[in-house]
């Protein structure tokens, strides 16, 4: 999200994200006004009741996506340009878009944020409104337009769109006037009007000196928002904006409970931000609460823009796979960063890395070892609409068990067909209801006993549970702490060909 800050730069951007998170109010009823006076009862009612938006669910059921950082950055070595290159320096000379979205979809992800234009300001289609832009490249004589390949790529390969817009340009010397938000809502408009369906607006809030510092209260992130919604309805505003939230790393690392419904003020980097305590903190000060899940970013290899010097520095598949697990198993999406090369290519090792992370994912989830199971609950809803506990073997996320309301705590038992082994969970929720489930237990009939294989937190849209292999005929959810009552939409139990994950 902020590529090259560190320590305490990056503490500082967290920071300024908690003012634009609290100033940045959703447009859809994905939110509740919390009042001093609640009850610590009532509180946790009014967060359990929260739900994502039509286009947030959309999102979160993308799970891992592909972040291009492809620009004038590629060609200087740098990872944040001035904005004083020569246009005459882009010229990707084997350029070619279908490389990348088909190296996207055989890796399993479902869409391409593309960075149209970082912090340099050099814009990767002919905007009207600079001549930093491609228009004066010598790539296609000036006549070519990235932004254009890619979303046609993207439609080819049935993939979603994403764009990448920085709001900081430090080539634009229209910048910290107010007539630089005029200049950007041009760009925006150019990108959202022209090139067909966009999935995802990504608007980050870097910047750095003593320049940004006054800059940085001149954007008109209300004017942008509403720009974006006009343009395309149906598209996240991500990053500093109102629909998804940066994790607070770059590391590819989310919290062991990752909250999607949190307090209007928040600390990006705080370990906790939805938990019981900053609900009741933001009750008495009379806060909303709403929907906001979280993406979590990183780069295949040690920078966000490619260098040939780090061509043997792509991650290691383990480390690969607990990226993955963290994040699309922790209640988030996975957006994994592929720079393309100087050739306009995703580099072999690259692409060969994500084709062995994508082998490993498919032999693991190939065969849910717990289908055609009894499943059988402790309770469940006392007027029965379809809420049973069948209901979360039937493949389809749309169905759930559920309790009745104010029973927090239950139990389901999978009764299996013989003994299976297996060292991956599967859980979800049905956060069309909300999130509720707080913490809970997976155990193992062993001996007559039931035994502990693991113990986790919150669920959410997705929990994954890496394990060393368990034998067993009969496997139990024990949910022993949620908010309201409990919804499980899904489970699953698989059996992982990759290394057990005491290794990472």
């Amino acid at each position: 999200m902020f590529p090259g800050l560190k320590g305490s730069a990056t503490t500082a951007l967290a920071l300024v994200l908690i003012a634009l998170a609290a100033a940045a109010v959703p447009s859809d009823a994905n939110w509740v006004r919390l009042d001093p006076h609640d009850s610590p009862e009532t509180v946790v009612m009014k967060a359990a009741r929260v739900t994502p938006s039509p286009r947030q669910l959309a999102w979160q059921d993308l799970e891992y996506v592909a972040f291009v950082h492809f620009g004038m950055n590629t060609f200087t070595g740098r990872e944040w340009g001035n904005g004083r290159e020569d246009p005459r320096l882009f010229n990707p000379t084997a350029f070619d878009a279908r490389q990348w979205t088909r190296t996207a979809r055989a890796a399993g992800m479902k869409m391409i944020i593309i960075t149209a234009k970082h912090h340099d300001g050099f814009c990767l289609w002919p905007s009207a409104y600079t001549g930093h832009s491609v228009k004066n490249s010598p790539w296609k004589n000036g006549r070519g337009d990235v932004v254009r390949e890619v979303a046609q790529a993207c439609r080819a390969e049935g993939l979603k769109l994403g764009i990448y817009l920085s709001p900081w340009d430090r080539h634009e010397p229209t910048y910290g006037t107010a007539a630089y938000n005029d200049y950007y809502k041009n760009q925006l408009r150019e990108l959202l009007a022209n090139y067909g369906p966009v999935a995802d607006v990504w608007l980050d809030g870097a910047g750095r000196g003593r320049k940004w510092k006054k800059m940085r209260q001149l954007y008109d992130w209300e004017g942008y928002y509403a720009l974006i919604r006009e343009l395309q309805p149906n598209a996240v505003i991500s990053s500093v904006g109102p629909d998804t939230r940066w994790c607070g790393n770059e590391a590819g690392k989310n919290r062991a409970s990752e909250w999607s419904v949190v307090p209007e003020q928040f600390d990006y980097q705080a370990e906790d931000i939805g938990g019981r305590d900053k609900l009741m903190e933001a009750a008495k000060r009379g806060e909303k609460l709403r929907w906001y899940p979280a993406f979590i970013d990183t780069s295949i290899r040690p920078g966000w823009f490619y260098h040939a010097r780090e061509d043997s520095m792509v991650k290691p598949l383990p480390k690969l796979l607990a990226i993955y697990y963290g994040a699309v198993g922790g209640n988030g999406l996975l957006i994994l960063n592929l720079p393309p090369d100087r050739r306009g290519l995703v580099h072999e090792n690259d692409a060969r890395r994500v084709m062995e992370l994508a082998q490993v994912l498919d032999r693991t989830f190939a065969q849910n070892l717990a289908a055609g199971a009894r499943a059988v609950a402790s309770t469940q809803q006392t007027n029965d609409d379809g809420h049973g506990a069948g209901q979360t073997l039937d493949g389809d996320p749309d169905t759930y068990w559920s309790t009745d309301e104010g029973v927090t705590a239950a139990a389901i038992v999978y009764e299996l067909d013989g003994p299976r082994t297996f060292n991956v969970a599967l859980l979800r929720e049905h956060i069309k209801s909300g999130q509720r489930v707080e913490e809970f237990y997976l155990e193992a009939w062993d001996e007559g006993n039931w035994a502990v294989i693991t113990h986790a937190t919150v669920i959410g849209h997705k929990r994954l549970l890496r394990f060393p292999a368990v034998t067993a005929d009969r496997v139990r959810v024990r949910i022993v702490r949620s908010r309201l009552c409990p919804t499980l939409a899904e489970f699953g139990l698989y059996q992982s060909p990759s290394a057990s994950p005491e290794v990472y």
